[in-house]
């Protein structure tokens, strides 16, 4: 029948139809290469990120070799049945978008511990809002670290606004997908496995959505171009130079009429001419002789700094307190330091150590009696 189509023709546009959108579908994937490439971003990043967290934790951070693969939200069953603290973090210079970290409920409770004077143990406690404070200062401090780290690899300033820290309950899927639209699509997980001392073997993602970590390999990428670009540019300057030096010795030199040797025509008749109108006298520098003789026999003249005055300070010992230890002081609290009784104290000279010795009583007063020099 005129005007109708067959079902061979039928079936032939609906294959069409799924090509198509399978073809769409392998554009927006990554390659392996790209997938490298964030895989190597986000490691550079977290790294600098475990340094900030030691300095906060007073434990040893460790972060392994990070893991990329593509993800959607109901894959993630480690997660299943367990609150997961949500960070979200948004760029607002050097990159346009958004990007997801994601801590267990455990991992993030034995942080905050940490940071307010605890031994990681206190776990028993809901997650407070004193918990979620706590952890938006570690998540921004690291966070921070990390967008300078990844300035330095891009070659661009990347400032990030504060992050934003919510506990969210992970079988709570409206709530979840309010948070970032890009967690209703395929979207790509980096794993980490995160130590802390012997309190923490647990893991922890980023989260990117597709767009995103390609805009990060294109900046990448950019990048590492760049100093390609100016090492082409100084090769041709070079060349330009060496073909003018050329020209003026050979005036019989052919050059051919195209675009390409017209253009360094140009630049040799430049050069040519800045060589004929600057007629500068070059000649090689003449310094004085030193008498390194004469020099040697002066007297060293010591005197001039013998009556600069130095600060000399006694250490008896150390400690290291909370600042909610700190707080807890009152008169007749004993600090216990670092030094058996009878160890010889430390002598400081401007903050260097240069001797120890034993602490003595001059009539009314202590005093330090030398016993070794440090070389």
């Amino acid at each position: 029948m005129d005007g109708m189509l067959s079902q061979e023709e039928i079936n032939a546009l609906l294959n069409g139809m799924e090509d198509s959108e399978e073809e769409t579908k392998q554009e927006e994937l990554l390659t392996e290469s790209e997938k490298d490439i964030i895989g190597e971003i986000s490691n550079i990043s977290m790294g600098t990120a475990a340094t900030t967290l030691f300095s906060l934790v007073n434990n040893k951070v460790t972060i392994t070799t990070p893991k990329v693969s593509y993800c959607q939200w109901n894959e993630l069953e480690e997660y299943n049945n367990k609150p997961c603290i949500f960070v979200q973090i948004f760029y607002k210079e050097g990159l346009d978008g958004n990007n997801i970290l994601l801590l267990k409920e455990r991992d993030a409770k034995v942080i905050t511990d940490l940071m307010m004077g605890g031994d990681g143990s206190n776990l028993d406690s809901e997650f407070s809002e004193l918990h979620v404070s706590a952890i938006s200062e570690a998540m921004n401090q690291m966070i921070g670290s990390s967008s300078t780290s990844l300035s330095s690899m891009l070659g661009k300033t990347i400032d990030i606004n504060p992050p934003i820290t919510n506990l969210v309950d992970f079988q709570d899927e409206i709530e979840i997908k309010n948070i970032a639209d890009f967690l209703n699509e395929t979207f790509i997980k980096v794993s980490f496995r995160m130590e802390i001392g012997d309190l923490v073997d647990s893991e922890i993602m980023q989260l990117y959505p597709m767009s995103f970590a390609k805009e990060l390999y294109n900046n990448f990428i950019k990048a590492q171009e760049e100093p390609k670009k100016e090492n082409v540019i100084e090769s041709v300057d070079k060349d330009n130079v060496t073909e003018s030096k050329l020209t003026n010795t050979n005036t019989n030199t052919n050059i051919n009429n195209n675009d390409v040797m017209n253009s360094t025509n140009n630049n040799i008749n430049s050069n040519n001419a800045i060589s004929q109108e600057a007629d500068i006298n070059v000649r090689p520098a003449a310094f004085q002789a030193f008498d390194m003789a004469s020099i040697s026999q002066q007297k060293e003249n010591i005197d001039l700094i013998m009556d600069v005055p130095l600060e000399v300070t006694v250490q008896l010992g150390r400690t290291q307190k909370s600042i909610r230890e700190i707080l807890e002081f009152a008169p007749g609290t004993i600090l216990e330091l670092n030094k058996l009784a009878g160890e010889p104290v430390d002598v400081l000279v401007n903050g260097k150590l240069v001797s120890k010795g034993e602490v003595v009583v001059i009539e009314e007063n202590f005093g330090i009696r030398i016993t070794d020099i440090i070389k």
